[in-house]
C-alpha cells in the first residue's frame, strides 16, 4: 500500500488482506496486470510491480496495463508532496485514456474533493466493505490492529456486473455510473446531486 512512501505510522507496508487480493484476481479473471503501489512484503503478485525507490507509481505510465489494482498510501508523502488524491486522480485519467479496468482500496472520505473529483463522476461502482475496521497486513502479517476508518473498493471500467458478483460478499455495492460527466459540487454553497 506504501509503495515505500513515507507516512505517519509505525509499519509502511500495509498490505491488502488474502480474500480481498483473492476476490480481485478473481474479478479480473486470475490475474493482475499492475499494482503501482506495491512493497516489499506484497501479497498482490502483479505481473508488473512498481515500487519505490526504483520506480515511483505516480511518474510511471500505467497506459499498457489493462487490469489495475491499488492500494495507495493514505498519508502524504512530504518528501514528493503527493497524497491519496494524485492517486486517485491518476485511476481516473488512466481510464478514461485507456480504458484499463481499475480496482482501488481506499479509505471512505465522500466529503472530499478527491472523492468528488475522480471516484464520483468517474468511477463506475462503490463497495462499502463490510470490515468497517479492516485489517491491513503489516509488513506481510496479519493480526495488526484494524484501520481508523471504514474503506472502499472503488471501481473504473465497464464490468458492473461482474464487480457487484464479485464484490457483494464483501460489502454494499452501488452503482455510480449515472453520475459519470456530471460535474459534483465541491463547495459548500452547492447542492450536492441526489443518489436514487
Amino acid at each position: 500500500m506504501s509503495a515505500g512512501r513515507t507516512v505517519n505510522a509505525q509499519s509502511h507496508s500495509w498490505g491488502t488482506p488474502q480474500k480481498y487480493v483473492t476476490a480481485i484476481k478473481h474479478f479480473f479473471g486470475g490475474s493482475i496486470a499492475l499494482d503501482p503501489c506495491s512493497n516489499e512484503y506484497s501479497i498482490v503478485q502483479a505481473k508488473m510491480e512498481f515500487m519505490l525507490p526504483q520506480y515511483d507509481g505516480l511518474r510511471e505510465d500505467w497506459g499498457d496495463y489493462p487490469t489495475i489494482y491499488m492500494n495507495p498510501p493514505y498519508g502524504a508523502d512530504r518528501e514528493r508532496g503527493t497524497t491519496i488524491k494524485n492517486w486517485l486522480a491518476k485511476c481516473a485519467s488512466t481510464h478514461h485514456k485507456h480504458k484499463s479496468e481499475i480496482l482501488a482500496l481506499v479509505p471512505v472520505a465522500t466529503n472530499t474533493r478527491h472523492w468528488k473529483q475522480s471516484v464520483f463522476g468517474e468511477a463506475v461502482a462503490i463497495c462499502f466493505l463490510y470490515d468497517t475496521r479492516l485489517k491491513f497486513l503489516e509488513n506481510g502479517n496479519g493480526g495488526g490492529k484494524g484501520a481508523p476508518m471504514a474503506c472502499a473498493m472503488v471501481y473504473w471500467g465497464k464490468e458492473y456486473d461482474n464487480f457487484y458478483d464479485t464484490f457483494i460478499n464483501y460489502g454494499a455495492v452501488v452503482n455510480i455510473s449515472d453520475l459519470q460527466g456530471c460535474e459534483i459540487g465541491t463547495t459548500r454553497n452547492q447542492m450536492p446531486l441526489a443518489f436514487g
